[in-house]
């Protein structure tokens, strides 16, 4: 009983950015229509939709405040990179997604400068190839064809442009409920000028 009262051993950490306000806004304007015909659909909480830039999957919670300051000076040498939402498209049959467009150089540069912090900071994780995009519903087993159905009618879809103002530490509750993942930002960054090593 006593455990119940432990905080975590570990946490699920990513490193992300989040659209703004209006940017998710006009997507889910776009999405009303699924949602009513394929309410079988898991959808993603609106405020949970980010670009993860890395995922370090589960950390020792003690490893965490190692990021803090690298990644706080990381986001104050760097400009905010402008970006959109654009289109659709499916993983695995299942995964719905929306794509982001706009200054992708910078934001495959601002990717690698976070993944090399977290190399410096002595944390392991699998450095997968950068897929930009918003993750915004999963099918049910079996169901193989509502997310294609889903993303063809988004695949016109394109949203105002937007800087990226925050650099996000974030962590979940996954593999610890049966309900829905809920993430929650450990802490954020706001991006400086661009005047430092970063620009």
């Amino acid at each position: 009983m006593e455990n119940q009262t432990q905080p975590a051993a570990t946490v699920r950490v990513f490193i992300a950015l989040a659209p703004p306000d209006h940017a998710k806004d006009e997507l889910a304007r776009e999405l009303r229509h699924a949602y009513g015909t394929h309410p079988r659909m898991r959808w993603n909480r609106i405020e949970d939709w980010h670009i993860t830039l890395a995922f370090l999957g589960e950390l020792p919670a003690g490893t965490v405040p190692l990021l803090r300051a690298p990644l706080a000076g990381l986001a104050a040498d760097r400009r905010p990179v402008r970006l959109a939402l654009r289109g659709s498209g499916v993983f695995d049959d299942r995964v719905l997604w929306s794509g982001v467009d706009g200054e992708l150089d910078e934001l495959n540069m601002l990717a690698a400068e976070v993944r090399t912090v977290v190399k410096d900071c002595g944390i392991a994780f699998e450095d997968r190839p950068l897929r930009p995009h918003l993750t915004l519903a999963r099918a049910r087993r079996g169901d193989r064809s509502s997310a294609a159905e889903i993303a063809e009618g988004l695949a016109g879809f394109s949203g105002s442009g937007w800087p990226a103002e925050r650099l996000h530490l974030v962590g979940s509750n996954f593999g610890r409920s049966r309900g829905p993942i809920h993430y929650r930002d450990i802490e954020a960054w706001a991006f400086g000028e661009g005047n430092g090593t970063g620009s």
